[in-house]
């Protein structure tokens, strides 16, 4: 009986030994099962990503939205929604790229006193220099794991100054240590006064309600999410419409939101390419 115990206890501890690290798995271990399609690295398993990287998906967009007040209708985390549609736009047109999670927190004023859209409920808010340091340490993630081009781009006006400085800082921490990985800061994703001018320039005049809020967005939002717009609300309550524009049939202001869609990542692509063409030359 003795022996037939310790027999036991040894296959017991060999098979406890044969068992992976859950904490620790073989880097190399293979995938068993056929990847999904998709460019957001948090809707991938780890070996999904290490196979795309491998691949030749050598580049990464790192993209700030918010959660802030949006008018009665957008949902608070709007830039995020809108984020989501267009960094898919831009890394499929692209074939090399790949998403990170989209930052949502960023400086939407004071906490205390509240200031700007921290006088709202729902409103979330950091110090730019937490900003910074979240920036920091997701772009520095990511230069270990092997990423060759790391794209900074924001939604929203407050983003954009921490953006510039962390992709400053960053390049020369990087250039200092001869790290591979490059990284710049696009600012052709946030210009939407030109973005408004070619709106306007397609058919679209709006009159501005005084809210947070406008035909643009909304569209964009709508090809992302229709809820997120409140769409069915808004219809029963007889008010689908934004800056004069009326936003039925919903189908139409999808297709508005698709094109551009469109004409932003026509824009950022570009801005992607003359951002790391100029180390190149």
């Amino acid at each position: 009986m003795f022996r037939i115990c310790v027999l036991g206890l040894i296959v017991s501890t060999s098979l406890v030994a044969d068992l992976p690290d859950p904490v620790s798995p073989d880097p190399d271990s293979p995938r068993r099962c056929e990847a999904v399609d998709t460019v957001f690295i948090e809707d991938m398993t780890w070996r999904e990503v290490r196979d795309a990287m491998a691949g030749g998906k050598d580049t990464v967009i790192v993209a700030t939205g918010g959660i802030e007040q949006n008018g009665p209708y957008l949902v608070t985390g709007k830039h995020n929604v809108v984020l989501r549609g267009a960094t898919e736009v831009i890394a499929r047109r692209m074939g090399n790229v790949l998403v990170a999670p989209i930052v949502p927190f960023v400086p939407e004023g004071d906490i205390d006193p509240p200031s700007v859209h921290m006088k709202y409920p729902g409103t979330i808010s950091v110090s730019e220099e937490t900003y910074r340091s979240l920036l920091t340490d997701i772009c520095m993630s990511l230069e270990v794991h092997g990423f060759r081009r790391i794209v900074l781009i924001g939604d929203s006006g407050g983003n954009q100054e921490g953006l510039q400085a962390v992709a400053l800082d960053l390049a020369s921490r990087f250039g200092d240590k001869g790290s591979q990985t490059e990284i710049r800061f696009v600012p052709e994703f946030y210009d939407y006064a030109e973005l408004a001018e070619w709106v306007e320039s397609q058919g679209i005049h709006q009159v501005p309600e005084g809210l947070h809020d406008d035909f643009v967005m909304t569209a964009m939002m709508m090809a992302v999410d229709k809820d997120s717009v409140r769409t069915k609300q808004r219809i029963k309550a007889g008010c689908f419409h934004i800056n004069g524009v009326n936003l039925a049939p919903a189908s139409k202001t999808v297709r508005w939101g698709e094109s551009i869609f469109a004409h932003r990542a026509d824009r950022t692509v570009a801005g992607i390419e003359k951002a790391f063409a100029a180390d190149a030359e």
